[in-house]
């Protein structure tokens, strides 16, 4: 009897030895480009969005790249992940301004082009078992968060998802070839099975598994340059506790409202020459 009890003790043991491994944590980062889109560019003038280049509205600044370059980094966790970008969220704003004083030159009429940030910061979290998107909202007034937001979806996935038998590594991860379309354009997708979970840096182009590791298309790419297996806190991709659940729709007309109280505040303060 005593014999048997050890036994199961020993196999009790050894099942928790196994399923209290510490999870899968690291980071994959990912280098980017994409063409800009100059259909989709707005400016503000004197407190109005437009298009640039449309009637009434002045073209895009000159010297703009035709190409931007990013790097975006998956951080995970065990069942949980976090998106972090360094791409600038920055809207361009446009006033006419005079100068008439003495002394200061003819410059009346001369638009003066000022960079503003949006009063908020959105993340993304993910929750990689129940496979859920968690898009966070921190609304800023001044520098100092005043409220968060969360609203949750599930991962989409890839439209007209064909695989292929082709391979090739990336990141020293053997990945398979797959096709989809996106936004009537059709995108190569290089994923591998090899991560413990399902992931993709473009929403819409998430395989039905494993892990994007390069994506290509004729206006935009990515891909991994590395995979790190790391220590990584579990609380550091956990989206804040504060934050309070609400709808997409939601989320979206908090963040339309603050965007035109704060271009409503940048026109007020922004100085005026006669």
């Amino acid at each position: 009897m005593k014999q048997h009890i050890i036994t199961l003790l020993a196999a009790g043991l050894c099942v928790t030895t196994l399923y209290g491994q510490t999870p899968a944590s690291g980071k994959i980062t990912y280098e980017g480009m994409r063409q800009i889109d100059r259909s989709q560019m707005r400016m503000v003038i004197n407190g109005q969005e437009v298009q640039p280049g449309s009637p009434g509205a002045p073209d895009a600044p000159e010297g703009m790249p035709e190409v931007i370059s990013f790097t975006q980094k998956l951080v995970f966790s065990g069942t949980m992940a976090k998106e972090e970008r360094d791409r600038p969220q920055n809207m361009m704003m446009r006033r006419t301004m005079g100068d008439g004083g003495a002394g200061g030159g003819s410059r009346e009429g001369r638009p003066q082009t000022t960079r503003m940030a949006p009063p908020f910061d959105q993340q993304t979290y993910l929750d990689l078992a129940n496979r859920q998107r968690i898009d966070v909202l921190i609304v800023k007034k001044d520098s100092t968060v005043t409220d968060m937001y969360r609203s949750e979806k599930p991962m989409p996935t890839a439209v007209d998802w064909t695989p292929s038998d082709k391979t090739k590594k990336i990141a020293g991860y053997v990945c398979h070839k797959g096709t989809a379309t996106r936004r009537k354009q059709t995108y190569t997708v290089w994923y591998t099975t090899d991560l413990p979970f399902t992931y993709s840096p473009i929403a819409d182009l998430t395989p039905p598994k494993g892990v994007v590791m390069q994506i290509e298309s004729d206006n935009e790419s990515y891909k991994a340059t590395g995979v790190s297996m790391e220590a990584v806190a579990e609380a550091s991709v956990q989206p804040p506790k504060a934050a309070r659940s609400i709808s997409a729709e939601e989320m979206e007309q908090i963040r339309r409202k603050g965007m035109a109280d704060f271009r409503q505040k940048m026109m007020q303060n922004m100085p005026m020459r006669n």
